[in-house]
């Protein structure tokens, strides 16, 4: 069968071209650039513990090297502390650090990854110019030093807010513009927290403006951030001076030394694609949402969009798929970003308004900062990974729930788990590989000799039941679960997401639960296809 087409080799569309290989998918990454971006120290971006994990499973070594996980949070309101909230790797309790990065590290490193990779092929200096799309696949041309057709099974647009792919398909993108406009720069030097990222509202000096963030890098940079108003005011070269040297004069007593790496000035939008999939074309990243204020991530999200659309698209590459799959993606993904935005569109009134008196009511200040940290942390509205309860893959409850807390559609907790070979791994390393996994909860099986538990109890007859699916699916068993209780089953999708629990094994409810997670049998259009390729 003909490869996938991405087009647009940034962070996201090289994340999707590995995660498609992962799930043993080809693919032809279309790019417009030379291959070689230009360092932007100032261009930084912050992953969440999900979207982290992910770009270290797909093999991007430079999240390691380059990027640093903060180890406190700290905020202030002019000069008083308000919050001090420590940090931890995935053992410890509380927040977890998120992952800062120059982006042109993480995607170096994912480029690297892709470009070693078999099934994934880099074009450079090729833009889109033409899209055509017909029931066997997609073809498109490329004009630059080769112009050429190529021709795809299916086609991702991950070609960034200017998106031509979105532009041929004729998909509006409505939104608000220059929501938010920060001046920024990068910078070596010492200041008082190391390690920790601080965000400082209303700092009680004229150039500070309404808010600071200093986010730490590796080997002693600093990123720092000024809330500027949404129109208007210029910043110069010399403004930008004056604006660190005063914060750091405030922060450490006195200017320390210092080297100025990088500045700029970013303008953040709102903006959320009327449709996200054409018949076998979609869009991903950039090309379908942009945010970004108050804190919130444009790149977790679009790295959420790869891990939810790499595995269907594998499903209908290897098996075909039906209709309610492929659709499946916007219908989680577009809802997602859509809450994300409106969550961060009604805060901005309370957050942005400029103080008055509802700043002098009790518990305003720290009201405002907690939804600030929640925000920049990765958590609430504003910044958790989604939950996708009502999606058309998510089975409808039936009887009493087996698991207490988070429920089907919910990110799944990343527990240590066993393979029935005797291999030992956490959850999340056996996630993004092309099949389901069946995690049954089974206390004692971390401290049994596997030749004790593998053909005990209701370990024969859970193994038979996962053979019998109708979706590939890998077997796991686990000491623990949050909420859980012994023998609960657990099915989980790909990207981590919880299909169903059910208390004990139930074969037929099991069956049920995998065929809806797969969006029911293929079309026979994507019977044929399969037929054709062998595969």
């Amino acid at each position: 069968m003909d490869p996938v087409i991405v087009v647009g080799a940034g962070p996201v569309g090289l994340a999707l071209s590995l995660a498609l290989a992962a799930h043993g998918v080809p693919s032809v990454v279309l790019d417009e650039t030379n291959g070689k971006p230009e360092p932007r120290p100032a261009r930084t971006v912050v992953l969440r513990p999900d979207t982290a994990a992910l770009v270290e499973r797909l093999g991007c070594g430079t999240v390691h090297d380059e990027g640093v996980r903060w180890t406190g949070w700290r905020s202030m309101l002019r000069r008083q502390d308000l919050r001090q909230l420590p940090l931890h790797d995935d053992e410890g309790e509380g927040p977890v650090a998120p992952l800062h990065i120059p982006q042109h590290s993480l995607a170096r490193g994912l480029r690297e990854a892709a470009g070693e990779h078999r099934l994934v092929r880099l074009v450079t200096e090729s833009r889109l110019d033409s899209l055509e799309q017909d029931s066997g696949g997609v073809g498109v041309h490329t004009r630059g030093p080769s112009a050429t057709w190529w021709r795809g099974s299916h086609l991702v647009g991950c070609d960034g807010a200017r998106s031509t792919v979105r532009k041929l398909l004729g998909i509006r993108f409505p939104g608000r513009t220059a929501v938010e406009r920060h001046a920024v720069a990068a910078l070596r030097t010492e200041l008082p927290w190391p390690g920790e990222a601080l965000l400082h509202r209303q700092p009680p000096w004229s150039s500070g403006g309404a808010e600071i963030t200093a986010r730490p890098l590796p080997d002693g940079v600093w990123r720092l951030d000024w809330l500027l108003a949404p129109r208007g005011e210029l910043v110069t070269p010399e403004a930008l001076v004056a604006r660190i040297r005063d914060t750091l004069t405030a922060w450490c007593g006195e200017v320390p030394p210092y080297e100025l790496l990088d500045t700029g000035v970013h303008t953040l939008h709102h903006r959320l694609a009327r449709r996200w999939r054409v018949d076998r074309a979609f869009l991903a990243g950039d090309a379908a949402h942009l945010l970004g204020a108050v804190g919130t991530q444009g790149l977790d999200e679009g790295l959420r969009d790869v891990d939810n659309l790499a595995w269907k698209l594998a499903q209908a590459w290897h098996h075909g798929a039906s209709e309610t799959l492929l659709d499946s993606y916007q219908a989680e993904r577009r809802t997602a970003v859509a809450a994300r935005l409106r969550a961060a569109d009604q805060s901005l009134p309370i957050l942005r308004s400029g103080g008055g008196l509802r700043m002098y009511l009790p518990g305003a200040s720290r009201g405002h900062d907690a939804m600030l940290t929640d925000a920049h942390l990765g958590q609430g509205a504003l910044g958790a990974p989604p939950v996708y309860a009502h999606s058309p893959l998510t089975p409808a409850p039936v009887g009493p729930p087996a698991l207490t807390g988070a429920g089907p559609g919910s990110p799944v907790a990343d527990v240590r788990v066993t393979a029935p070979d005797g291999t030992s791994a956490l959850l999340r390393d056996r996630l993004g590989q092309g099949r389901l996994l069946v995690v049954l909860v089974a206390p004692g099986t971390g401290v049994w000799d596997r030749r004790h538990w593998v053909g005990a109890g209701v370990m024969p007859r859970l193994a038979t039941t996962v053979s019998d699916l109708p979706v590939r699916a890998e077997l796991l068993v686990t000491e623990s679960y949050p909420g859980a209780s012994a023998h609960t089953v657990l099915l989980v999708r790909p990207d981590g997401h919880l299909v169903a629990a059910f208390a004990g094994v139930r074969p037929a409810e099991l069956h049920a639960a995998a065929d809806i997670a797969r969006g029911g049998a293929p079309s026979p259009e994507g019977s044929d296809r399969t037929a054709d390729t062998g595969t």
